[in-house]
Formats: structure tokens, sequence, C-alpha cells
């Protein structure tokens, strides 16, 4: 399998569209002008502050090492730091020179077992396997010229996905949920030792409790975690363990598609609910769910009381109306769909057909002629009809 199978659909999505933004090529123009002048002194300052770990010195982990390479086919000259900290810590840096630099804390060397720093190190080898540094966030976001809120927020919604890209590759790397769960869990809490024991499915509960604590369903993370470079440990076990049960490590598993809706569910978290979201894309998304949900509800014996419980769940209480007109609503539903093509990505698309499977699934059955309403909008949208049947397969609750 290549490392490029492994990318969150959500980070390339993100990645291509940011590239293009006026700012970010601006940053990068001017980046490229400073290294241009020469080398940046980046291999000077890590030889003169760390140790650089040589294959005599540190044999283990560069077996480690070697290992992830080859998993995620490298090809570029590789020198591995340590330098002093309490704190559990690693960093990839911008290739220089021809040279790709990685750095370890010495706590995190010394505490964590061999799986746990393949993931780790996996997971920096990422960062450079997917071009992350191509754009530079915190030039972007620290720089003279601040970016505005909403580039701001497109950014760090982005950094929080393509730490999603890199967990999967050191995941790949380790091939240990297990480990890679306990290695999030070690960096969440800095514990290592036998007074506190690791339990994955009690770290897991983390996220159910974030759920339930939200004030009410649809509100969106608070917005103090937009601004959040890393989602919180608990979600990327939570996307982790979906990765391990699809087809990308399981011949027998979910399939890509299912697995990128399910993680776009778990890092909703962290981000503005499309239900409330001020975007084009969110305004995209909640007027085609609105015009699917009366199409779809409507295509057999009418729309039932289930299904306006369904449908209000997502809307407000109130908002269905017996004055509306679902013939007139169908005769719009193209340019809806036209303008969810024209905003959002593909997860965010797959996103409204799962919600629409939804509402057809809300009085038990789905009839023949919803179907072919759900299939049809699934077309349109360049959505599986595989993945229609695969989500009215699976006991859905609207959340």
């Amino acid at each position: 399998m290549h490392a490029d199978d492994l990318r969150y659909r959500n980070d390339k999505d993100q990645s291509d569209a940011l590239l293009e933004e006026k700012t970010v090529k601006r940053v990068n123009e001017a980046l490229a002008e400073h290294e241009a002048d020469g080398p940046t002194g980046l291999r000077r300052r890590l030889l003169s502050t760390s140790v650089r770990l040589s294959r005599k010195m540190a044999p283990d982990i560069y077996a480690l090492s070697d290992e992830c390479v080859e998993r995620l086919s490298m090809n570029i000259p590789l020198e591995l730091y340590v330098y002093a900290s309490p704190q559990f810590n690693a960093m990839c840096f911008k290739p220089e020179e021809g040279r790709l630099f990685v750095m370890f804390s010495s706590a995190l060397l010394e505490s964590f077992t061999p799986k746990e720093l393949q993931f780790v190190m996996g997971h920096e080898f990422g960062h450079h396997v997917y071009n992350h540094h191509a754009i530079p966030i915190g030039y972007i976001v620290k720089g003279r010229q601040r970016p505005d809120p909403k580039l701001a927020l497109r950014l760090f919604a982005w950094s929080r996905n393509a730490e999603i890209s890199a967990d999967r590759a050191g995941a790949y790397c380790a091939q240990d949920l297990q480990s890679v769960a306990s290695a999030l869990f070690k960096l969440a809490s800095g514990l290592t030792g036998d007074t506190v024991k690791f339990d994955l499915e009690e770290f897991l509960q983390q996220v159910d409790d974030m759920q339930a604590v939200d004030e009410e369903p649809g509100q969106g993370a608070p917005e103090g975690d937009w601004f959040s470079t890393h989602p919180f440990s608990p979600l990327r076990v939570k996307a982790l363990r979906l990765f391990f049960a699809s087809n990308l490590m399981d011949k027998n598993g979910t399939s890509l598609d299912e697995l990128d809706v399910g993680v776009g569910r778990i890092m909703s978290l962290m981000e503005p609910s499309y239900l409330d979201a001020k975007t084009d894309a969110a305004n995209a998304m909640r007027q085609l769910l609105f015009a699917g949900s009366i199409v779809v509800a409507n295509a057999a014996n009418g729309i039932s009381a289930k299904e306006i419980e369904a449908f209000e769940k997502y809307f407000e209480k109130g908002e269905f109306s017996d004055k509306l007109n679902p013939e007139r609503i169908e005769e719009q539903l193209p340019q809806r769909i036209q303008r969810a093509n024209d905003n959002c990505t593909d997860t965010q698309r797959m996103q409204v057909v799962r919600d629409l499977c939804v509402i057809a699934m809300a009085d038990g059955d789905v009839a023949d002629i919803e179907y072919n309403v759900l299939n049809d909008i699934a077309d349109g949208l360049e959505v599986s009809r595989t993945f229609v049947s695969q989500t009215i397969e699976q006991d859905l609750e609207p959340d």
C-alpha cells in the first residue's frame, strides 16, 4: 500500500485549497526568497543544541526508523536527534539541504515502548510524506500581517486534519492499536508508571462525555477548540480505531468512504457544526439537507410524523410546516445539489447523504422509491450508491 492511500481526504482537500490562497502564497514566496540566500542554519543549530543519534549509538531506534521509512516509501537522507527535556515531544522539520531532520525529547525516548516510539516516528515522517510543511501555519498566523478570521479557522481546521493523516502514517508503521493508543495516552497525561493503568475503553469514554456535555445537539464545538492545531487525544484514538477497522488495515474492514465520514463526525466535535456554521459550504449543506429531507420523506406515501420528528432534530422545533410545497422544493433540488458541489468537499457531501439516509429510515423501512431518490441525490453529488446502501444497512440514529 502506498502512503498516499492512507491520507485523510479532508486533509488533502483543504491543503489543495489553502495552497491557492493569496496569503499562503505570499508567505511561501517570502520564505522561498529567504531560503534562496542559503541554508537557514537549522542543521548547525541542531548539532549545537542536541545530540545527533548515529546508528552505532542507537541501533534499536534506527531499526524502528528503517521499518517506517520502508513502509512509507521515503527516499531522503535522514538525521535523528535527541534533546534534553522532561516533556514528551517530537518534531519533524522542513527538509534542508536535501536532508530530513527529526528530533525527539529525551523523556520520550526513555519512556516509550518500541511500538509506541514507532508510532511517534511514523507520525513525524507522515508530516514530511504529506508535505504538510508546504502550509507554514506558524508563519501565517503569527506573522506581521495576520490572516482574516475565516482563513485562520480554515488553517486550524486543516492542521487538525493533517494530524489525522500523520497519525495514520504512524499507526501504519506501528501496526498495533493498543500501542498507538497508549502512546497518545502518555502524550496527553504525561504518565508512564504503574500509578495509573491505561485502559483504552475508559480513555475513549472521554469522547462520549464531550458529546454529552454539549448544551444542545448541533451546537458545535466551543470557539476555543476551533483555534487548536491538534485534535484532542481521545478524538485521535477514536479516529485511529476506525482506521484499524477499515480496509486500509483489514481487508474485510469498512470502506474508505465510511472511514472518512466516521472520522469527519468525530472531528466535528472541534469544529462548528454545519447546522449552525456561517460558511458557504455549511449554508450549501443545510439548504441541500432541508430540500433533500422533504423530497425523500415525501417520496413514499407522504411525510410521516416520525419523518417530521427526525427532520426537526436537524433543524428547529416547528421548522416543518404543512404549507411547504414538496413538488416545488423538488424542482429546486438540482440547483441545491450543484451549489453543494461548488462549495463542499467530498466528505461534506457524503455527510449530507448520510443525514438524508437517517431521514429516510425514520419510520422504519426505506421504500424502493425513497432509495431511488437517495441514489439520484448521491449521483448528483458524485457520492457512491454503495455508500447509500451501506449507510441504510447500519443502525443509525440522528445526532
